[in-house]
């Protein structure tokens, strides 16, 4: 027996061509995919501080390590710092640095300060020194975090990234907070990308001082 075909359904009406629509959607699109691509970054100076550091998140915590005989030399870096004194990396040399590029207005920067606070304390009798590098920030932003999360050690001020372009052909930072640790010798020993704990950057720092506690 057969069965009746089912009545068709009436057609909707369509919808007039809106340009407009179509134009936003792809704007939008666009902006969540340059948003990944920020994230990511491979040029630390493209970034802006504009997205309250989002930009500048484009790692979770990754440490690479290098091998004696493979370190690049770090840059003979130097400039004003956030309270106006000269400081170049060159009076550090014989000891370990440790070289964290920051900004007030970085979420993960804000996370971890206190660990570096803590380490740039414990660590100075041990012959290990810490340097921040402040990137595109107020001067008063930065006196501010820095008081607010106890940051005694000295950070240069680099508000058009001209000395975080100076490590663009060692170990460049893509991100902030990126952290370098630069061995007794002055060669970059290890670069973390991302946030770190005091426990992960206590470990990395050991490992390059050849230290256990």
């Amino acid at each position: 027996m057969s069965r009746l075909p089912a009545p068709r359904q009436p057609r909707k009406p369509r919808r007039p061509h809106r340009p407009h629509r179509t134009a936003l959607g792809a704007a939008i699109a666009v902006a969540a995919i340059m948003a990944t691509v920020g994230c990511a970054g491979g040029d630390i100076g493209a970034n802006t501080p504009a997205s309250s550091g989002q930009s500048f998140v484009g790692h979770s915590y990754e440490s690479t390590y290098y091998q004696p005989g493979s370190r690049p030399v770090a840059p003979p870096v130097s400039g004003t710092t956030v309270s106006g004194q000269h400081l170049s990396l060159a009076q550090y040399r014989g000891q370990t640095i440790v070289v964290n590029f920051w900004g007030s207005w970085c979420a993960p920067c804000r996370a971890e300060a206190p660990a570096l606070g803590q380490l740039a304390r414990q660590l100075a009798s041990r012959g290990v020194r810490f340097v921040g590098i402040d990137i595109r920030d107020e001067a008063d932003s930065a006196v501010a975090f820095m008081q607010q999360f106890n940051v005694g050690y000295p950070s240069l001020s680099d508000p058009n990234d001209e000395i975080a372009l100076d490590f663009h052909s060692t170990v460049p930072p893509a991100d902030i907070p990126t952290t370098l640790v630069i061995d007794r010798s002055g060669r970059i020993a290890d670069r973390i990308f991302g946030a770190s704990t005091y426990r992960q950057l206590l470990s990395v720092i050991n490992q390059v001082t050849g230290q256990t506690a």
